[in-house]
């Protein structure tokens, strides 16, 4: 059975691609045009489109009817993760140059202004069944998301970052895009309201969970799985549940040495060479443990993933709504 979800996986993955392979802007300037297609060709898991066909089939609608919509979410997320990758610095996405890098700033941003129209224009293509509150819907995950990495940013700058402060900023800046894709599958697939507000938590407690198992990875990850340098988050100090949590229960000498990572990004002195950058890290990964922060943050991971299949369990028995119940406990388990 999970090999035929796995299999099922890679289909609607294949359909997504497809689909945003046919998202063209006629008559754009040709460098516009060609870092547009080299955003949407540029693979990944497309887990939130397909938590939007997923979501759809799971209130008795169908994945043909939701590929507008669930290309609209992953054109979104594309759309943020360019904008992203400026504010970052990011110099590769997926093992490719980012945007900025290939091209330049100035098209980095055109190009990220010009996915998030191609977004709606997705999302309209469902035709009769876009309703104003579908639309709302995805416009207020579009703001959410940006005021998420507002917070992420603006925390950059503070060292009285709280670990509810860190619940609120992941809610919108990973949690949002997530349950407003299975939000979004519920009313394209006709959904009752409470279906679809059933599928909305279900995302929500998703995103929880998919945010601290991605903590986890940057600091306990194999680096060719992750797909990013191990202890990134350290180096570059990012406020992160670990780190937060780890500084409100160490003392002296600890939690001295935790709050420099709190100044990375503030000018304090960096490792400077791969050896110290290792050690660094290394010292900062044993802090976790000893604090009891690896344990605390697999448990969160679990005690999210647990809610999201409860409110699963409400919807009606079907092959969409098993496989969303794999698919929550594969990400819990995912190596990238």
């Amino acid at each position: 059975m999970m090999q035929n979800f796995g299999r099922r996986y890679d289909q609607l993955r294949r359909r997504v691609d497809r689909r945003l392979t046919t998202m063209a802007i006629h008559g754009a300037p040709a460098e516009l045009l060609q870092a547009c297609r080299y955003v949407l060709t540029g693979g990944g898991k497309r887990l939130r489109a397909i938590l939007v066909l997923l979501s759809s089939e799971a209130v008795g609608g169908t994945a043909r009817r939701a590929l507008d919509a669930a290309a609209a979410i992953e054109i979104m997320h594309n759309f943020t993760l360019v904008h992203d990758d400026v504010m970052d610095h990011a110099g590769a996405r997926r093992g490719r140059p980012t945007v900025h890098v290939r091209w330049s700033l100035n098209t980095a941003l055109l190009t990220g202004d010009t996915l998030l129209a191609l977004a709606y224009m997705s999302l309209l293509k469902t035709g009769r069944i876009t309703s104003c509150d579908m639309v709302r819907l995805f416009t207020q995950g579009v703001i959410d998301v940006c005021e998420g990495q507002a917070l992420d940013m603006e925390f950059a700058k503070r060292e009285d970052v709280t670990v509810r402060d860190y619940f609120a900023m992941i809610e919108k800046k990973t949690g949002r895009l997530i349950s407003t894709a299975t939000e979004l599958g519920a009313r394209v697939g006709g959904g009752t309201a409470a279906q679809a507000r059933a599928l909305h938590r279900f995302g929500h407690y998703l995103g929880g969970a998919f945010q601290l198992q991605d903590d986890l990875l940057d600091v306990f990850g194999n680096e060719k799985d992750f797909g990013k340098t191990i202890g990134g988050d350290i180096v570059e100090g990012k406020r992160t549940f670990l780190l937060l949590t780890a500084l409100e229960r160490a003392r002296g000498n600890d939690r001295q040495l935790l709050k420099r990572v709190l100044r990375q990004n503030r000018g304090a002195a960096r490792p400077s060479t791969a050896r110290a950058r290792h050690e660094f890290v290394a010292g900062i990964r044993s802090l976790y443990a000893t604090y009891g922060v690896i344990d605390e943050t697999r448990r969160l991971v679990q005690q999210n993933t647990r809610r999201a299949l409860a409110v699963l369990s409400t919807l009606p028995a079907s092959p969409a709504r098993d496989m969303l119940a794999w698919l929550s406990n594969t990400l819990i388990h995912r190596a990238s």
